[in-house]
């Protein structure tokens, strides 16, 4: 059986393994980076019809040993349809003809359309993109500020910053490629793990106005004790519902789905852990919360 005593120790135990993982997240980004697609480097975008026979698998191996770089071949939605997705080269005229290549294992060829996303764009495609999530913490601070005293706020925002650069380490240390679609799932999870992290301080901040005489960390045990079943229940549903999209949406889902199954896990885990921790070490107290006389009031 869990006590207060030992619940306080996983706490902190969980808070150093993230700040280690958060130290080899940084480490990682700092001399790796990411893997940036398309999106972001710039590269051919072809839409073909092919043989309806033919599966995505077979598709890129066939173009990757052609091309002698990596191919995202990605499904259009009617059968024989696809998008595919590669560099290009400096110089336009070194690229080799597509269409040979294509026919040498399909019958059926038919270029839709061809289209070349320019390094310029997508450079302005990455730094739009990393606006977009500077803007939402800064948004998130602003709300936190607004509805919880600083030390309570301090934990829930360093809570959403280790699910952001944990997921960034991630990405960096396995190499998978870092699109558009992960960073709509980066946000999302920014959304998710601020819902769990006001949930956890909400019921810290009602429990310091009904015991004031409890130290801070027996109160942050209470609280993640009464909120465990809704933060599990919930999780676990989202996470059956983003499992199903990581097993059954194939290539298009994959990075997505993936983001997502990771961001809810570490948005979990800090909640618990991070979001609840800072407080204990600022020294939040009750007299925090408690309301202040008027001046001049008797």
């Amino acid at each position: 059986m869990i006590t207060m005593k030992n619940a306080t120790k996983l706490r902190r135990i969980g808070s150093l393994i993230s700040c280690v993982l958060m130290v080899l997240s940084i480490f990682t980004l700092s001399t790796k980076g990411l893997n940036f697609g398309l999106d972001f480097t710039g590269g051919m975008i072809s839409e073909v019809q092919l043989d309806s026979t033919l599966t995505a698998n077979q598709i890129q191996d066939k173009l990757e040993a052609a091309l002698k770089q990596p191919v995202t071949v990605v499904s259009a939605g009617d059968a024989g349809d696809w998008v595919l997705r590669y560099a290009a080269p400096e110089k336009l005229s070194e690229q080799p003809e597509l269409k040979p290549i294509l026919e040498s294992f399909s019958q059926t060829v038919e270029m839709i359309n061809v289209s070349l996303v320019g390094p310029q764009v997508g450079q302005e495609l990455a730094e739009q993109g990393g606006l977009a999530v500077l803007i939402t913490l800064l948004v998130i601070l602003g709300y936190l500020s607004f509805r919880f005293e600083w030390r309570l706020a301090s934990g829930a925002l360093l809570a959403l910053v280790h699910d952001v650069v944990l997921l960034l380490g991630f990405f960096s240390i396995t190499g998978m490629e870092f699109n558009l679609t992960v960073l709509a799932a980066l946000l999302a999870v920014l959304g998710y793990s601020l819902n769990d992290s006001i949930i956890i301080s909400d019921r810290i901040r009602e429990l310091l106005k009904a015991n004031v005489t409890l130290p801070i960390a027996e109160l942050n045990n209470r609280a993640i004790a009464s909120t465990m079943s809704r933060t599990l229940i919930t999780s676990g549903t989202t996470l059956i519902s983003v499992g199903s999209l990581w097993l059954l949406g194939g290539e298009p889902l994959y990075g997505f789905s993936i983001t997502m199954f990771i961001g809810i896990v570490a948005g979990t885990w800090s909640t618990m852990t991070v979001a609840t921790i800072i407080p204990e070490m600022t020294n939040l107290r009750p007299e925090h919360y408690m309301p202040t006389p008027l001046s001049g009031a008797p």
